[in-house]
């Protein structure tokens, strides 16, 4: 129990950690809340900083998502006890102390906890629907969480019980954090619109 609840806060500090926003302040010499959506997250460093800044504030903040549950799991701990560990990092994203409790969208350190939990393939099953579905419309949070549903479909199928908790958890996580953003219903792109009017016709 101990040893869960140590991986557990540590998952949960590390993800509270704003490393966008760090490397927005270092490398763009900006505020990166005050660009795009206002998220302190990759996409908005990459917008302040380009590549040079978006790069590193990915990579950091998906380390933060994968490091406790990897750690974790190599002392032993496995199904059910990974459950707390895995959901800290994500909760510490998007809930961080260190923001006033007004963290990111977490997606970049879920991406990090589910390499972790079932390794790079996780990478093809978010882009499985997320992918197909960006290609189609233009808003991104209706993209970020249809892909979250993907990973719910292969955590479900996958038959593991405490898995799919995780996964229903992750999920709901994500859904909150892009609440504002789906207000917005999606909307086709020009390209889809012109073939389906060519069809109509």
């Amino acid at each position: 129990m101990l040893d869960i609840l140590f991986w557990s806060l540590l998952g949960f500090f590390l993800g509270s950690i704003p490393f966008s926003l760090l490397i927005g302040k270092f490398v763009a010499r900006r505020d990166i809340r005050t660009v795009g959506d206002g998220n302190p997250g990759g996409a908005n460093a990459i917008k302040a900083g380009g590549l040079k800044a978006g790069i590193p504030a990915i990579l950091l903040d998906m380390a933060k998502g994968f490091l406790p549950v990897y750690l974790a799991q190599g002392v032993g701990l496995t199904a059910w006890n990974l459950v707390p560990v895995a959901i800290s990092p994500v909760l510490g994203h998007a809930f961080s102390p260190f923001l006033r409790f007004r963290g990111g969208k977490a997606l970049a350190a879920t991406g990090g906890v589910w390499v972790a939990l079932i390794g790079p393939s996780a990478f093809p099953i978010y882009g499985a629907l997320a992918l197909p579905f960006t290609l189609l419309q233009t808003e991104d949070a209706w993209s970020a969480c249809v892909g979250m549903l993907a990973l719910l479909g292969y955590a479900f199928l996958a038959g593991d019980p405490w898995l799919l908790t995780f996964a229903a958890l992750n999920t709901s996580v994500i859904f909150w954090t892009h609440r504002r953003d789906l207000i917005r219903r999606p909307h086709l792109r020009n390209w889809v619109t012109d073939l389906l009017l060519r069809r109509n016709a």
